[in-house]
């Protein structure tokens, strides 16, 4: 093999070394990017499942969805009508307002209890209540210290000591947990600091007594935006769309219209990377709902998505 023949094979072994180097990076390049699209998808796609559970069951409380039907639910001027040991940590009648399964603050966290982790609740985010009761029935606790709900077709009571009320039988009543939730959005994750995350004010039993726990449902959630749809003449159809705190779904409130229910919900999320992507530069502008969150202009890959739920126990 002659110097010349050694130096065009080098030159040839080079330029197909220096071509399978850029497949290889551009290959792990486009492997990066669509796991990075993946991650963001999944958080998305969870946070929304976790929410709309809760949503779509709003009002559900066993064998009806009425409400305004159950006995020792709050009313207006009386928080705690039976005296039930129900948690007072976000409000007096944060568990027990029963007449409204779902209810919700404007780009502002205003719940009485504070908000989890470092920097409190995300700036200019959404917060939504969800209150039903459990899909099946659960049967008597048997013991006091978990809020229950006894329904019938046509009435209700909610009970605290694990015996079923006076006046239910067995046989025409069923017995369900109550379940209450508070979404919103934190500014840090505790599992992952620096990184705004979801979480919910949940009912618990704690200690043999109902109490709330703050649990972290899914960090890489950003912002959360909701709508209402808001039937006003009772005719089971979305007459049009408010947002969470509307005067019209206020009691008190000037422009509050007696017997307006919420039918739908229309929710937006904004999801974005636990990491910096390098190269990547967000320049979209985000405004979910009626917020304008402008753009970013930063390394982090981001995702809006919105849904609009049914409520199914909404309708008359």
């Amino acid at each position: 093999m002659t110097l010349v023949e050694l130096l065009v094979a080098l030159a040839i072994g080079s330029f197909l070394m220096i071509g399978a180097v850029q497949v290889y990076n551009q290959s792990r390049q486009a492997f990066i990017i669509n796991e990075s699209i993946a991650r963001v998808q999944e958080t998305a796609q969870f946070a929304m499942d976790t929410i709309e559970a809760d949503l779509r069951m709003a009002s559900n409380w066993g064998r009806h969805s009425r409400g305004v039907a159950i006995e020792g639910r709050s009313v207006l001027g009386n928080a705690n009508p039976n005296g039930l040991a129900a948690p007072a940590t976000c409000g007096a009648d944060w568990a027990l307002d029963l007449g409204h399964p779902v209810v919700g603050s404007n780009n502002a966290y205003t719940l009485p209890c504070a908000a989890t982790g470092t920097g409190g609740a995300q700036a200019n985010s959404d917060v939504v209540t969800t209150r039903r009761a459990t899909v099946a029935p659960t049967g008597l606790s048997g013991a006091p210290g978990r809020l229950q709900v006894q329904t019938t077709r046509i009435q209700g009571a909610l009970f605290d000591d694990g015996v079923m009320p006076t006046g239910f039988t067995a046989a025409d009543s069923e017995t369900h947990d109550l379940l209450v939730n508070s979404y919103y959005v934190a500014a840090s994750s505790t599992l992952i600091p620096g990184v705004p995350t979801l979480r919910r004010k949940t009912l618990v039993q704690i200690g043999g007594a109902p109490a709330v726990t703050d649990q972290e449902v899914a960090p890489g959630v950003e912002n959360m935006q909701l709508q209402f749809g808001v039937d006003v003449d009772d005719d089971n159809t979305v007459d049009r769309y408010v947002n969470p705190g509307d005067a019209i779904l206020t009691p008190g409130a000037a422009g509050f219209i007696p017997g307006s229910r919420v039918l739908t919900a229309r929710i937006w999320l904004v999801v974005r990377g636990i990491t910096i992507e390098t190269g990547l530069q967000d320049l979209l502008n985000y405004a979910p709902g009626d917020v304008a969150l402008g753009t970013y202009n930063d390394s982090i890959r981001r995702m809006q998505v919105s849904k609009t739920i049914l409520l199914r126990n909404a309708r008359t």
